[in-house]
């Protein structure tokens, strides 16, 4: 299986794994999560936002990934820019729970533009 279905596999389980961590320590009711979700503050709030934000950003990496096989982007070019995705949504939300703006919105371009990568791929391609 090449290495960006892997990636893809990984960044789908990210907002569950980050909403993991938003809910544990006690201070989250199950019986009603939204508003338990509302009531959380500090890093526990900002790693629900984080959560949010995995899912909005999941289906622009799922649509550039299946623009970039359908064109043929070169295998080791995708991968590589799936991987850069990965690893910038994973300090995206590092950054994110660690209340570094800056820092944050930084890897959140560097991996809009492997998104935009992936899409455009396939020209390199024909090159």
């Amino acid at each position: 299986m090449p290495i960006a279905a892997w990636c893809l596999f990984i960044v789908t389980l990210m907002p569950v794994l980050v909403v993991g961590y938003a809910k544990s320590g006690g201070h989250y009711d199950n019986h009603a999560p939204r508003e338990g979700l509302d009531r959380l503050v500090g890093a526990k709030r900002r790693a629900y936002y984080a959560h949010l934000n995995c899912y909005e950003a999941l289906p622009v990496f799922i649509a550039a990934l299946f623009v970039a096989v359908w064109t043929k982007g070169p295998q080791n070019m995708v991968d590589a820019l799936a991987v850069g995705f990965l690893l910038s949504r994973i300090l995206y939300v590092f950054a994110y729970i660690a209340d570094s703006a800056t820092l944050r919105s930084v890897v959140w371009s560097l991996a809009y533009l492997c998104a935009i990568g992936l899409f455009i791929s396939g020209y390199w391609a024909q090159v």
